[in-house]
């Protein structure tokens, strides 16, 4: 297959190209390259998908790219690409917010039904979809309250999505992420600032009293949820929950990456932040269904995995 992957040079993106690589698809990925953070992380990113000879890479915003070129003879076509972080979408960066995570997404789907002959459009949504939920775990059917400025883009975006598949019949699945971790994360994202901080030997800063849970999931069960969303006739249309089935509270993360790095970790908390969530937990049965979903990866050995990587990473930063 003929694969366009946006956000290639991000975190679920460079892992989604390369997997699709390995089974030996051709691959096109896009990325803006947006200020978010350093460059040079993304650039790492696409390190993998680079040695591949059935890869190629285009430097662009989805608003400005011409799209139909793009999209020409694509058969998948995974939009990974947004504006992440929830606790930066508040304030005048919301122009951001709605220009990459609503405009962008719009752009893509009028382009995908103007072109015509793509197979399918996996659209990665967010559990921010959900706010505070009241009530776990949570089903695709709960009352969508999104409680940040990110979330609310997140879901206008997942709607559209759900709209030009109802009107026009554009083959979209979407996929709401819980709380994915694993290797290459986002260096404003929890665990690699956990990570970050213990080979650094400085203290875990934690926003709240460390008792909320979150529903984490390691990347790999990430890419082969999209994966499957891809290949399953029965997956058109749907909007489905990918979460890890590790609910735990961030304290128990703490004692986990005390066992994983070998050290005594410091612990420091915050204020609670603008936007967070108290809880997060999702009922998976859906992606069960339609995907035959499972998530493999248990927490304790995607933290190690996590933790690894980021011992690498800043291995080379300290060398360089």
């Amino acid at each position: 297959m003929r694969c366009l992957v946006t956000g290639a040079a991000g975190f679920v993106g460079s892992h989604l190209a390369e997997r699709l690589l390995a089974d030996g698809h051709e691959v096109c990925g896009v990325d803006a390259f947006i200020d978010y953070y350093d460059r040079a992380i993304k650039e790492k990113n696409l390190e993998g998908p680079r040695s591949w000879r059935t890869f190629t890479f285009v430097e662009g915003n989805l608003i400005h790219l011409p799209l139909e070129a793009l999209l020409d003879g694509v058969d998948w076509v995974f939009h990974q690409a947004a504006q992440a972080g929830v606790r930066a979408s508040w304030g005048e960066e919301f122009a951001r917010y709605t220009e990459c995570n609503v405009l962008a997404t719009q752009r893509l789907l009028e382009t995908v039904l103007r072109v015509g002959g793509v197979k399918r459009l996996i659209y990665a949504s967010s559990s921010s979809v959900y706010g505070d939920a009241m009530t776990f775990p949570i089903e695709e059917d709960t009352r969508l309250r999104p409680f940040s400025p990110y979330g609310v883009t997140k879901l206008a975006a997942e709607n559209l999505c759900t709209l030009y598949h109802h009107n026009f019949n554009v083959p979209t699945v979407s996929l709401r992420y819980f709380t994915v971790y694993g290797p290459r994360q986002r260096p404003d994202m929890a665990f690699h600032k956990f990570c970050k901080a213990i080979l650094q030997h400085e203290p875990i800063h934690i926003y709240d009293d460390g008792y909320q849970t979150r529903d984490f999931t390691f990347i790999s069960d990430i890419v082969e949820a999209n994966i499957r969303a891809a290949t399953s006739e029965t997956a058109i249309g749907q909007i489905m929950n990918i979460a890890g089935g590790s609910c735990v509270t961030l304290r128990s993360v703490i004692d986990i990456l005390e066992e994983v790095s070998g050290s005594s970790i410091k612990v420091a908390f915050e204020q609670k932040q603008h936007g967070d969530v108290r809880h997060t937990f999702a009922d998976t049965r859906r992606a069960q269904q339609f995907l035959n979903y499972t998530p493999l990866i248990s927490l304790t050995h995607g933290l190690a995995e996590e933790f690894d990587y980021a011992r690498s990473l800043y291995r080379l930063v300290k060398s360089a």
